[in-house]
Formats: C-alpha cells, sequence, structure tokens
C-alpha cells in the first residue's frame, strides 16, 4: 500500500477507489504497462499525438510585415479563399506561414505581395532562416513626412490652400498606398482588420477636407507599423538564432580525404571530423579525440562536460579543445537542436487560455465598435443633431481606435519571448498553454530515483571495527570482484576509485540472500548482511547496533569479517544529486507551497532522503499506479501540481498531473514527446528558473492586457467631448501597441 508522509510525521494513505483500465503509454514504451484512468491514457496519447504529428504536405514560408494578429488572419483568409490551396495557417508570433497547396511558390509569395507583406519559401538551409525585413522601410516615412512637413510650414506662409491641400495629399498616397491596397484585399476575403479601418478612416478625413489630419494619421500607422515590425523582429529571432548555432556544413572522411559537405547530405554512419573551437554540425557518437563540449545551447548547462570514445555529442554544442572523429547518429531533421527548434515553432502557436479568450473578445469587440462608428456618422446628423462634419470627424475617431491591435499582441509576444529566453537556458516549454500552467503551480512532486538522487548507488560510509580502511575495502573489492550484483559493483568501484587494490583469493562462492565468500591467505571471508553474520554467530552487540543505526537512514549494510573476527561494515545508499537541494530551496523561494517525493523504497529509506533533500511531504512505498494515486490526491487538495520524472517510467503520472516535467530530454526522445516542459539537462538547476519566468510572463502579459484596455476606453471617453483627434487615436493605438511589445521583450532578457 502506497503511503504518504512528512519527512516528520506518518498520514493516511491515498484513495484506491479509482476506476482503471489496463494499457500500454506507448509503442516505444511497451515495457511499461500501468493501470492507468482512461483520461490518463487519452492525455498520453494527446501528448504524444501534440509532439509528433504534422500536417502532410504543409510547406512554410517566412512572411515579413504584419505588425498585429488580424494581419495574420487577414492572409489567411485571403489564401485560404484561393482555388489551389487546401489549408492555410499564418503565425503572427513566428512571422511564418504553412500552407498545403498546389501552386508555385511564386503565385504564393505574390498573392501574399498583394497584401502589402513579403513572402519567402523556407527550406533546410541556414541562409533562409535568416530575418527578410526590409531596410527600406524608413524611406516612404521619411518622404512623407517632407510633404507633412511642407505643408505645416506652407500654413503659416500664406501658401494657397489646394497647395497645402496637395501637399498633405500627396503624404497621404505615400504612406497610405499600402495599408489601401491590403484592406481592398482584405475587404475581397470579408476580413475587417486595421487595414481597412485605417484606409477608412484616412479617406473620411480627406472627403470632410481634414488633410492635415489624414496625412497625420496615415503618417503615424506607418510609423506604427515599422516599430512594431522591428521590435517583433526580436522576438522572432530569438527563434531563428537557434538555427544559426548548428553550422551548415561539415568537414566528412572519405577515401579520398577530408571533403566539405552539406549537413542535408551527410547520412547516418558518415564519419565527421570537428576541430577545436568548431560547432558540431550533428548529433554523433565520438570514434576518437579526448575534449570538452560547451553544451549550453542543447542543456543551457555553464560548465563544459569532458567527451571521450564512445560519447554522445550534439549538433549545436561547441567543441572546447581536442580534436573529434565522431559518427553521425542522426541526419540533420532529427538532431536534438532541430527537435527543439521544431517544437518551440510549433510550441508557440499553441495558444494560451488568456490568449484565446482576447482573441474571442477582439473577434466581438471590433465589428461592434465599426458598427457603432457608422452609426454614430450617420443617425445623429440624420436626425438634426449637429452637423455632418462634425459627427463623422467623431465616428472617424472611433474606427481607429476600433482595431483592438495592443491588446491582441499583448499575449502572444510574451508567450514568444519567454518561450525563446527558455530554449536558450536548456529547458523546452511545448506552448503557451504550458507556460501559462508553470505560473499557477502551487506543488510539485518529483520521482526520487534519478531525479532528486542520482539514481545509481554509492558507498557512503566504511564503519571500522577490527581492521583498517584499507584492509575493508581490499577484502571486501576481493570478495564482490566476482559478483553481478549492484551493490558488489558499487563496492568495487569506491575501491578502485580509491586506488586500493584487490587481495589474492580462491574458492569463491556466492551465498544467495545473504552474501559472498572467499578464501584469503588461508582464511575464510564474508561478505554479506545481517542475517549472514548471524547465522556466522558473529555479530556483536555494539556492530548491531552500527547496522540498526544505518538502516534507520535507510542505507543498505554489507558487514565484511570471518566467522570469528569483524573488519567492518560498509553503507551504500543512492545519494542526493549535488544541486537538489538548492534547486528545492529555490523552489519555496519562488512561491511553490509543495514539494513532495515520490519512491517506492522504504519508509527509513524515504524519510531520511525526504529529510536531506528538503521537500515538505513524501509518498514511500509507491508501485508505479500509485504515483497517479498520489497526483491525485495532491490534485484532490486544491493544488496545481506539477510531476517532474524521466518521462518513460512516470508517463502516467506525468499524464495525470497538470504538468508534466521530463528531465534529460537531449538523451531521450520520449521525453521530449511525453512531458509539456522538458529540462534539457540531466539535473533540476534550470527548474525554479522555470517557475520565475513563467510567473513573470504572466505579471507582464496581465500588464499589457490592462495597459492596452485602459488606452482602448480612456480614447473612447475623449471621443465625444471632442479632445480625441484623429492623429492622437492612431498614435494612442501604435503607441500603445509598440509599448506592449517593448514589455514583453524584458522576457527576453530575464535570467
Amino acid at each position: 500500500m502506497a503511503k504518504e508522509h512528512t519527512p516528520r510525521e506518518t498520514e493516511s494513505c491515498c484513495s484506491k477507489e479509482e476506476k482503471e483500465i489496463t494499457t500500454c503509454c506507448s509503442e516505444t514504451e511497451s515495457h511499461i504497462c500501468e493501470n492507468v484512468s482512461l483520461d490518463q491514457k487519452n492525455s498520453i496519447d494527446k501528448n504524444h499525438a501534440k509532439a509528433t504529428s504534422e500536417t502532410p504536405g504543409m510547406k512554410t514560408y517566412q512572411v515579413d510585415g504584419m505588425d498585429c494578429g488580424n494581419c495574420a488572419k487577414g492572409i489567411e483568409k485571403h489564401l485560404s479563399a484561393l482555388s489551389g490551396v487546401q489549408a492555410a495557417h499564418v503565425y503572427f508570433s513566428t512571422g511564418q506561414m504553412k500552407l498545403a497547396h498546389t501552386l508555385s511558390d511564386e503565385a504564393i509569395v505574390s498573392e501574399v505581395g498583394k497584401l502589402g507583406y513579403t513572402a519567402i519559401p523556407v527550406t533546410h538551409h541556414r541562409e533562409s532562416t535568416q530575418s527578410i525585413t526590409k531596410k527600406t522601410g524608413y524611406a516612404p516615412i521619411m518622404l512623407s513626412g517632407i510633404f507633412i512637413a511642407a505643408g505645416l510650414v506652407g500654413q503659416y506662409m500664406a501658401t494657397p490652400d489646394w497647395m497645402v491641400a496637395l501637399l498633405f495629399a500627396t503624404a497621404m498616397v505615400i504612406s497610405g498606398r499600402k495599408p489601401v491596397k491590403a484592406a481592398f484585399y482584405s475587404i475581397k476575403s470579408r476580413s475587417l482588420d486595421m487595414n481597412v479601418l485605417m484606409s477608412m478612416a484616412v479617406i473620411g478625413a480627406a472627403i470632410i477636407g481634414e488633410w492635415l489630419e489624414g496625412a497625420m494619421v496615415v503618417w503615424l500607422f506607418a510609423l506604427g507599423n515599422v516599430l512594431q515590425d522591428r521590435s517583433m523582429e526580436q522576438t522572432r529571432q530569438s527563434i531563428r538564432g537557434l538555427m544559426d548555432m548548428a553550422p551548415s556544413k561539415a568537414w566528412v572522411k572519405t577515401a579520398d580525404g577530408l571533403v566539405e559537405k552539406a549537413v542535408e547530405n551527410i547520412a547516418i554512419g558518415d564519419e565527421i571530423v570537428v576541430k577545436p573551437g568548431d560547432r558540431i554540425p550533428l548529433d554523433g557518437k565520438v570514434l576518437a579525440g579526448v575534449t570538452s563540449v560547451n553544451q549550453a545551447p542543447i542543456t543551457g548547462e555553464s560548465i563544459p562536460v569532458d567527451k571521450t570514445v564512445g560519447d554522445i555529442v550534439y549538433a549545436g554544442t561547441i567543441n572546447e579543445s581536442g580534436s573529434l572523429d565522431i559518427e553521425v547518429t542522426k541526419l540533420a531533421e532529427d538532431t536534438a537542436l532541430s527537435k527543439i527548434i521544431h517544437m518551440v515553432e510549433d510550441g508557440q502557436e499553441q495558444r494560451a487560455p488568456t490568449q484565446a479568450f482576447i482573441d474571442r473578445f477582439a473577434a466581438i469587440y471590433t465589428p461592434i465598435v465599426f458598427v457603432l462608428a457608422l452609426a454614430i456618422i450617420v443617425l445623429p446628423p440624420l436626425f438634426g443633431f449637429g452637423a455632418w462634419s462634425d459627427w463623422a470627424y467623431k465616428g472617424l475617431a472611433l474606427l481607429i481606435v476600433a482595431c483592438p491591435c495592443a491588446l491582441v499582441i499583448s499575449t502572444p509576444v510574451a508567450i514568444v519571448s519567454a518561450i525563446g529566453n527558455a530554449a536558450k537556458q536548456g529547458v523546452l516549454i511545448k506552448g503557451g498553454t504550458f507556460l501559462e500552467k508553470a505560473g499557477h503551480i502551487d506543488a510539485i512532486a518529483f520521482d526520487k530515483t534519478g531525479t532528486l538522487t542520482e539514481g545509481k548507488p554509492d558507498v557512503t560510509d566504511v564503519k571500522l571495527v577490527c581492521g583498517t580502511h584499507e584492509d575493508v575495502l581490499a577484502v571486501a573489492r576481493t570478495l564482490e570482484e566476482y559478483s553481478t550484483h549492484p551493490i558488489a559493483k558499487t563496492i568495487v568501484t569506491h575501491a578502485r576509485d580509491e586506488g586500493i587494490q584487490a587481495k589474492a583469493g580462491a574458492l569463491f562462492t556466492n551465498l544467495p540472500g545473504r552474501g559472498v565468500q572467499a578464501t584469503i591467505a588461508g582464511d575464510v571471508y564474508y561478505a554479506g548482511n545481517q542475517k549472514l553474520f548471524i547465522e556466522l554467530e558473529n555479530l556483536p552487540a555494539d556492530v548491531k547496533g552500527t547496522v540498526e543505526g544505518l538502516q534507520r537512514q535507510g542505507k543498505t549494510i554489507v558487514i565484511v569479517g570471518t566467522n570469528r573476527t569483524i573488519l567492518g561494515v560498509i553503507a551504500v545508499a543512492d545519494t542526493i544529486r549535488p544541486m537538489t537541494v538548492n534547486a528545492i530551496d529555490a523552489l519555496k523561494q519562488s512561491g511553490v507551497k509543495q514539494l513532495v517525493m515520490l519512491t517506492g523504497d522504504q519508509e527509513n529509506t524515504a524519510k531520511n532522503i525526504a529529510q536531506v533533500a528538503h521537500v515538505n511531504r513524501y509518498f514511500a512505498g509507491l508501485l508505479p499506479e500509485d504515483k497517479v494515486r498520489a497526483i491525485q490526491q495532491l490534485q484532490h487538495e486544491g493544488f496545481k501540481v506539477a510531476m517532474v520524472g524521466d518521462g518513460i517510467n512516470d508517463a502516467p503520472a506525468l499524464a495525470t498531473s497538470d504538468l508534466g516535467i521530463a528531465m534529460g530530454g537531449a538523451g531521450t526522445d520520449t521525453a521530449m514527446e511525453t512531458a509539456d516542459i522538458v529540462l534539457m539537462a540531466d539535473n533540476l538547476e534550470k527548474l525554479p528558473h522555470t517557475i520565475r519566468l513563467s510567473r513573470r510572463a504572466l505579471r507582464i502579459i496581465k500588464q499589457n492586457v490592462w495597459f492596452s484596455l485602459i488606452i482602448k476606453f480612456a480614447a473612447l471617453a475623449l471621443i465625444f467631448p471632442g479632445w480625441l483627434t484623429l492623429w492622437l487615436a492612431v498614435l494612442s493605438d501604435t503607441g500603445a501597441a509598440i509599448l506592449v511589445i517593448l514589455n514583453a521583450l524584458r522576457l527576453l532578457k530575464a535570467k
């Protein structure tokens, strides 16, 4: 039965009254069949499908010039209406477009160009990932600004009205050509975006003779778009920069010597050479050479890792010292870095709940305000309440305020920035939904073995009775070298590491369930458990007390001696990882209320490790299905629970929790598929940063949403007293959008 405890007291076990079915987690995990609920199975299947499925026949394009979510929707609607396009998905946050179509690339690029945007097909080559943002975006704005300035000067120099109007009209044409063109195709595809609203406002201003107002509106709108585009480009580059970490070419060993090839043309099994200081181009296994590798681009580890023959290396990491011969084990599109990039890009388009709500709100808000603006222009003067020009001006101002641009981008920009930051720190967050969930987590459950602990036993104590330290370990190594038991291997490794040699032994005998024996220098020596020495009638009270004291600490005991004399006692235990305590303490400081350990170990072992690790509670004696019930108990207590495990054995618990976090994703594909968040390095160092980053992202999203709403409603309130001019309306809209983006960009630099 699963038992749950605090580090100092015992509590009741969790309920087992759950409806269960027997299922396997996945084909790749066929050796792990657990009892999990139907909901859990569906959750596991959903996570696998989410990570591994792709729409067949989709081609990706990079799109430049989108400055808000409505731009993306306008492009999507326009392309979806074309014959030959089966599916279209345009993503504002990443600046990407994915299409299933039978048209040529030139035709797609041309259609996107009609809307005022630039598109380029994305291939596997690194060059295509670079920004295609045009550097000429300021030229029309500068020229338009010159005409506006000339018009303003003309007003103070008694220039004829028609000439001043012509100067302002010229400025309107220069800055307004792109939005008017885009508005035409948006109306054609039945899309109500900012280009439509702005074009109607500018044309309306010209009709009522407000030439200066119209010119200022369209000029500020164009300037705001360019500034927004440049600001958004910083967040998009945070993801594109990941691709630049891996070289596009590699040196391959052939019969004719070293040949430089594009990484896309290198096959599994090819041998590549990486020189000191170069980045490793593909995942592989070291065939020759010794070096240290900076794995920060993949795992976020700040300290280089030593590599020698047989070790695995990853694309994008940096070979710091010696030359390496590497056997390629994965194609360019299957490397750990490529999977990170793919999952991060896809993850950004999984809308967080806040973003989904804002999108629904904007979809209702914009047409309502649009209809209201038309009503204000027509109805009051129709019934004799004021002049047409006055109400038309108010209606045009309302049209400009109608587009909730800053509100719509308040969430996705923050999510892109946070996910990009996390990816560079070695943390893979698979979508805005999971980023938002991480910000609400107040309880974290840890699998003990391999998560809080090293996952392998180590010698913790050597207690001397009648022998020296060297004698005890020398005899123990002699006895255990012929055993295949994990504890025996641990003792042999420990003695070897201390430079202690084995003695000459003979007549080695295994004693099942008790230990081993051998003859050394004419005497029979034993290494075994307490039961063995009780049978030998050689267990003094002081030794028994030492053994029981170590066992209370959850340690496994090996007694070394003869049937007459005991040399010493060796204690073996799974040790806490060096970073565990710091990580747990940092999580407590981050506001996580419950830190819980799940383990199949007995009470004494679990209690000892829980105290050392500083967790609040622990569940001991768990079978795999009991971990699921432990997670459910925490949820029933009202906690939002994250589960941290290895992504394979803990798959049911990961799926049951509100947020699944896997460790060591760089080495296991299953971990990357199963969990919602993946710590690429096999340690807990990045988990507190991830929680803090998620909570900071939530704060910034709230700040952006409230700021956008306050600005919007303040502008609406200023319309009817006549205090809101057209140019001030557009300044409030584009200015708010720029400030929202800049606020979100702070997440890119969060340490």
